[in-house]
Formats: structure tokens, C-alpha cells, sequence
């Protein structure tokens, strides 16, 4: 919950910054390189995770099923969106969804690849919506926990947590769908995670 709100912090001040700051500064470029940044502490985090050893030797294919049905239901629902959003096309809605609550990477990743296609404004505009729209999945996700497992099953919280069930929200899955979870949401959110700068990319270039 903390770094949620570091995160609207820094991107507030981003905004005053940007208002008083000179024309002439390069933002394309900087926005790539914190993007470049992003992608390098990704394969850090996932690289060097305690139990990435552990949990290739105890793979089985039904755990596959739960990522597959996240991804799937969240762009599935992100497509119905866009008939209530008629400002922006099913693929801008899906490339948000796409997210999966990594809100820091997906936002900046609709940004840089949004800018070239419709300019620097609509691309900060969805990539802010995208920013927004997955620091709330993360708080409903941490915060509803206890509903979401007691109406939906010990697999919806994994699900509903996205990328941060193997981190953030491992606690919460751990107390309310059990122990034996944990190596189901640590893949699930490695393999979330993975897929995240893909369909961003795919939804943003189509």
C-alpha cells in the first residue's frame, strides 16, 4: 500500500515538473531509458528469486492453467470495456489490461509505444489510465482478499493478485488460500510478469 502511494507521489511530481520545466527537454528519451531500466530489474527480480530452483523441479501442468485463465480473463473483460469507453478502441483497452498490476512497467511501456501513433498527449493519457487502472487491481486485490477467497475459490486471489502474487500479495494468498498455494502464485506471477511487455506491445501496435 505504501508504494502505491510513492508511486502516485512520484508521478505527481513528475507532472509539476513537466509544467515547469523547459520545452526543450527530451522526455521521449528519458522515458526510455527508466523503460530500459524497468526491463533490466525485471530479469533481476526473476532471475535471482529463492525459489525459482525449487519450483522448476515441482512443475506440473495443471499449475499452467492458472496464469492462462488470468491472462485470458483480464483481457477478455478489458475487450468488454471498451464498449462502455468510447474514447478508446478495444486494443488501448486491452493494452491496459495488460498490465496485470505491474503498473509502473505497463505504463510506461503504453506511453513509449503509444507516442509514435497518436502523439506524446493521448499516449501519457493512457499510459496515466493504465497507471491508475493497475495500482487499483493491486489495492482491491490486497484489500478484497478474504472476499475474493470466500466467494470465488483459494485460486481467485492468486488470479486477482496478477504479477504480484509471487511478491506483494504472497502474504495475503498465503493466510487466506493456504500454504500449499505458494508455489502455484510464485509461477503464476513469474509467468505473468513475462508476458506483460509482450501483449502491451502486441495491443499498442495493432
Amino acid at each position: 500500500m505504501k508504494g502505491n502511494f510513492i508511486v502516485l507521489a512520484f508521478f505527481v511530481a513528475g507532472c509539476l515538473l513537466g509544467t515547469m520545466g523547459s520545452k526543450d527537454f527530451e522526455v521521449p528519451n528519458v522515458s526510455l531509458y527508466v523503460l530500459y531500466a524497468l526491463m533490466f530489474q525485471v530479469g533481476i527480480g526473476i532471475g535471482s528469486h529463492k525459489q525459482l530452483k525449487e519450483l522448476a523441479g515441482s512443475l506440473r501442468f495443471k499449475m499452467l492453467l492458472v496464469p492462462l485463465a488470468t491472462i485470458t480473463g483480464t483481457l477478455l473483460f478489458s475487450a468488454f470495456a471498451s464498449l462502455l469507453l468510447s474514447r478508446w478502441s478495444v486494443f488501448d483497452c486491452m493494452a491496459v489490461g495488460s498490465g496485470f498490476a505491474y503498473y509502473s512497467l505497463s505504463s510506461i511501456l503504453i506511453t513509449q509505444f503509444k507516442e509514435p501513433s497518436v502523439g506524446l498527449q493521448i499516449a501519457t493519457e493512457l499510459g496515466t489510465i493504465a497507471l491508475l487502472a493497475n495500482i487499483l487491481r493491486e489495492m482491491m486485490a490486497l484489500l478484497g482478499a478474504p472476499l475474493i477467497r470466500k466467494y470465488f475459490g483459494r485460486l481467485a486471489p492468486i488470479s486477482a493478485a496478477g504479477v504480484n502474487s509471487m511478491d506483494v500479495l504472497l502474504p495475503a494468498i498465503t493466510q487466506y488460500s493456504g500454504r500449499e498455494f505458494i508455489p502455484v502464485a510464485i509461477l503464476h506471477g513469474i509467468l505473468v510478469d513475462l508476458s506483460v511487455p509482450f501483449f502491451v506491445s502486441l495491443f499498442c501496435h495493432l
